[in-house]
Order: C-alpha cells, then structure tokens, then sequence
C-alpha cells in the first residue's frame, strides 16, 4: 500500500502543487473546526460505502453536504446502500476508519472502487482531504485535483447531493 510520502511523491511527480497540515486525529465530520479554519478551501466528508450487488463506492463531498443514503442507490445506479467494513477499506484504500479520503483511491490499484464526488467539491477551488491519515491535511487546486484523479486514472461520477441528480457520468 501506498503511504503518505508515496502520495505527496505522486503530487510532486505530477507538478500538483499543494500544502499539507499536521494536526491532531480528526475522526469525524463537526470535529477539528478550529482546524478547518485555519485552512482555506472546501472541506470534505467521505464514506466508504459497499452496496448490495458487492460494488465498492467512496462519496466524497463537502463537509456540510447532506447525503440521503436511502435514496443515493437509485442516483448513482447501485444496489441498496450500507457501510463498507473497516477490512475493505484498508484492503482497497488503504486507510482506517476516520482516515477515509479520496486520496485513498491512489491504492485502488484494481479499480475496485467506483468515485462519487459532490458537484461542490468539484467546482471548489481548493478541496482539502486527509493524506491517508487522519492527523494532517492537504490541500489542492480544482485542476490539481482533476490531475490527480487523470493520473490514477479515475473518472468520477459527479452528483449534485442537493437535486440528487448526476452532472456528469
């Protein structure tokens, strides 16, 4: 599995500028927000999600984002909806529970997880995700984002969580 150096190493090999913050653990959404706020940018929530046809998803969207998980399935095309165990994740992201990220999708290796991302993250101009830990931060550009998914070749399915429609496929 990657690391956190082999993620910052992608970014620079990439030319993706971007900076990371060192902080205590973040477990969950509503804690650190003396943290977020000294961080310009979108801030994220991610789930980890398996439904029930066995596909892998992760949701990443804007922290404050509101995600009806009863009714995402008929959205996004999936089989009902429930959380993906913490074994799944490390096998798959490569991180552990309070450390789930987008950047997690650098150990997908075998694309067994497909990428939802929230249409306010993907027009945000800076988004900010855990750097497959949950004690720092870090921050890109929209265009280094979009790099980075290009680079590890994955193509998101964007979804606008407040019409619960998908933009883009």
């Amino acid at each position: 599995m990657k690391s956190r150096a082999d993620l910052i190493a992608l970014l620079d090999a990439e030319g993706i500028a971007h900076d990371t913050l060192d902080h205590p653990a973040v477990f969950r959404v509503g804690e650190g927000e003396e943290i977020k706020a000294a961080i310009p940018g979108a801030h994220t929530k991610n789930l980890f999600l398996k439904d029930a046809k066995d596909q892998l998803w992760l949701i990443s969207a804007q922290d404050r984002t509101v995600i009806d998980l009863k009714r995402l399935h008929t959205v996004i095309g999936s089989g009902r909806l429930s959380f993906g165990s913490s074994a799944l994740m490390e096998q798959t992201l490569g991180v552990t529970p309070g450390s789930v990220t987008a950047f997690g999708l650098i150990n997908d290796t075998d694309r067994r997880v497909r990428f939802v991302l929230d249409r306010n993250l993907a027009e945000a101009a800076r988004v900010n995700f855990h750097p497959l830990t949950n004690t720092a931060t870090t921050g890109v550009s929209r265009a280094g984002f979009r790099a980075f998914l290009a680079a590890i070749g994955v193509s998101p399915l964007i979804v606008d969580f407040a019409a619960m429609a998908v933009i883009l496929r």
